[in-house]
């Protein structure tokens, strides 16, 4: 049984779908999409995966501190967790403000802290033993300052990816995927969507399909741990001053 965080709708959705059509039950977290939540546990279903939808702010530390025990009073266990709900949204150091950086922390790293820390007390109470999958971004080995906030609240995720894995194992392991352009966000048009997604060494970046992928494989490899898969076409080996949105739209 996994846990995924915003998984009614974009990538949370498409990891929540591979997962199901790859033999997983899947806890289908929302906040305000329950109606696309509802959505997503009936194609799972249909798929022959056991679902069920759990609204909660995440951004509350009580609604966050009471997801896993909801989670597995429902559906009786739980056995990893998929921390994919995020706050994206534009600043720049000229624009920082504490009010930013609190919203980004609340939604992008502390509760992936608190899940993964609520996750091994279940696991220790049944003497089980799971994972805890992240997501990061290709940006924090590329780094550039647009979108300030954000970026360091991935950045203090990856730190706690690290972290976690060496405070909670043996019970618990704890890793990152960290995707490039995968689906269209902000202003991007479409256009500078798929002219950004060629901005890599291999001309293509990450779809939904190669990050759920590759978050599938971290669930089932028993020997990873505090490590972080970059999925996004070598995008991170490529110097960028800018964010890539900035960049497509000036190729384009």
């Amino acid at each position: 049984m996994v846990l995924v965080t915003r998984a009614a709708k974009r990538l949370g959705r498409s990891i929540a779908l591979d997962l199901g059509a790859h033999g997983f039950d899947v806890a289908i977290h929302y906040r305000a999409s329950a109606a696309e939540a509802d959505e997503v546990v009936r194609e799972l279903g249909r798929l022959g995966a056991g679902a069920t939808a759990f609204e909660a702010d995440l951004s509350s530390e009580a609604g966050c501190e009471a997801l896993v025990p909801e989670v597995v009073a429902r559906m009786e266990r739980l056995d990893a967790v998929v921390n994919n709900a995020s706050t994206f949204e534009y600043d720049s150091v000229e624009t920082f403000g504490y009010e930013s950086m609190d919203r980004h922390w609340r939604a992008n790293t502390g509760p992936a802290l608190l899940l993964a820390r609520a996750l091994h007390r279940h696991l220790s109470a049944r003497a089980g033993t799971g994972c805890v999958v992240n997501l990061l971004d290709q940006k924090l080995w590329n780094p550039n300052p647009d979108y300030l906030s954000y970026t360091l609240s991935k950045a203090a995720l990856q730190t706690a990816t690290v972290a976690l894995a060496q405070a909670l194992a043996p019970v618990l392991r704890v890793c990152g995927v960290a995707p490039g352009v995968t689906l269209p966000s902000g202003p991007m048009s479409v256009e500078a969507f798929e002219a950004a997604r060629r901005l890599t060494p291999l001309e293509r970046s990450s779809t939904p399909a190669d990050v759920a992928a590759a978050v599938r494989f971290l669930l089932g490899a028993q020997a990873i741990t505090g490590t972080t898969l970059l999925v996004d076409g070598g995008q991170h080996l490529a110097g960028q001053p800018r964010d890539v949105l900035f960049l497509s739209a000036a190729a384009h």
